[in-house]
């Protein structure tokens, strides 16, 4: 048998083996969203301005706090999935390949089988965002990076948008959408405009897609710096609000809908990061109104969307009360916790 035939039966035992995985009983298929803080490594990387994240910077960023940060953000990932990896995590604030490589590979998660995808923006820290997935739920078939060009008078570049079509078990597409919009920082007008121009290429990105695929499955994540009332997702984005559970079947497969906007102070969280004391909700999930479906071979369950926040955490928030999160850096001193925002954990399933 020559090698062209060989690979070819190969590539069909494994689309068999792919398929028949998710028949019989329902299983889960989670996905988090998680902004992780400056995941850097300790290299420079010429053109972009990391020189804050090296070891003889102010934040003498080195190889021991490096890998503690893997380590920290390993045990996230794997304790949010629990018995079953989440299938699917998009990531805010990662350098490079070299360090997401570095998270799946070289940290307890190597056992779990994650592959991934990064961009590489032009945002002038260089960071990206990044797509990690499990090969036999989802299998990536189409990726692309889009940059979306800022107002002359900003000056910056943000993250680029990451769209992955990946094949399903079931053998339906899933269009998946990882965002990191501009900082809010400054308060600028320029900057608020630039994220509803962020948001508005998200939406006509996923509208395209969609209008493609007779299971028209899109879930939209990220960390929008914005508020679901604020302009960039209200009138960019344009989602609607989540109907109560038993309205579900009648949902608009091809409309969006806020998976976090229901969401409930418990233990006094009531967001996924805070500032000053007040709690935000910057980090978004949306999913087209295909999945709301009972019947869809892929759907959401009534647990729906939640914040992750287990004790190991958080820490006490002396200043304003209450908690929040364990952070890696209080401006330039070392804490050494996980990251400034909390997951938001989206559950699915087959």
């Amino acid at each position: 048998m020559n090698s062209y035939r060989l690979r070819f039966v190969l590539a069909a035992v494994c689309l068999v083996v792919f398929v028949v995985s998710a028949c019989g009983q329902e299983r889960p298929f989670g996905v988090m969203t998680y902004n992780v803080e400056n995941l850097f490594d300790t290299c420079h990387d010429a053109g972009f301005d990391d020189y804050e994240f090296l070891p003889m910077a102010e934040r003498q960023w080195d190889t021991r706090r490096y890998r503690t940060k893997l380590s920290r953000l390993a045990r996230v990932i794997a304790s949010a999935g629990g018995a079953q990896p989440l299938a699917l995590v998009g990531l805010c604030e990662v350098e490079n390949d070299s360090v997401v490589y570095d998270l799946c590979h070289r940290t307890r998660l190597a056992r779990l089988g994650y592959d991934f995808v990064v961009t590489h923006s032009r945002d002038v820290r260089g960071i990206d965002v990044a797509l990690l997935y499990q090969p036999l739920r989802f299998r990536p078939i189409a990726v692309k990076a889009v940059r979306v060009e800022p107002p002359g008078e900003y000056g910056r570049h943000t993250r680029d948008i990451l769209h992955v079509t990946g094949l399903l078990p079931t053998a339906d597409t899933l269009e998946v959408f990882v965002c990191h919009s501009p900082s809010r920082l400054g308060g600028l007008r320029v900057a608020d405009d630039y994220r509803c121009q962020v948001a508005e290429r998200v939406r006509s990105l996923a509208d395209s897609a969609l209008s493609r695929r007779a299971a028209p499955y899109a879930v939209i994540m990220g960390d929008f710096n914005d508020a679901a009332t604020d302009p960039s997702i209200a009138l960019g984005l344009r989602p609607l609000p989540l109907p109560e559970i038993a309205a579900w079947p009648s949902a608009d497969v091809r409309a969006y809908y806020a998976m976090a906007n229901h969401l409930t102070a418990s233990d006094g969280i009531a967001g996924t990061y805070k500032y000053r004391g007040e709690w935000n909700r910057l980090d978004q999930m949306f999913v087209s109104g295909a999945l709301l479906q009972p019947e869809s071979s892929l759907h959401v369950t009534p647990e729906a969307c939640q914040i992750f926040a287990p004790p190991f955490l958080r820490t006490k928030d002396a200043r304003h009360g209450g908690v929040k999160p364990r952070r890696t850096y209080l401006g330039t001193q070392y804490a050494g916790g996980f990251s400034d925002h909390f997951p938001l954990l989206l559950h699915l399933a087959f």
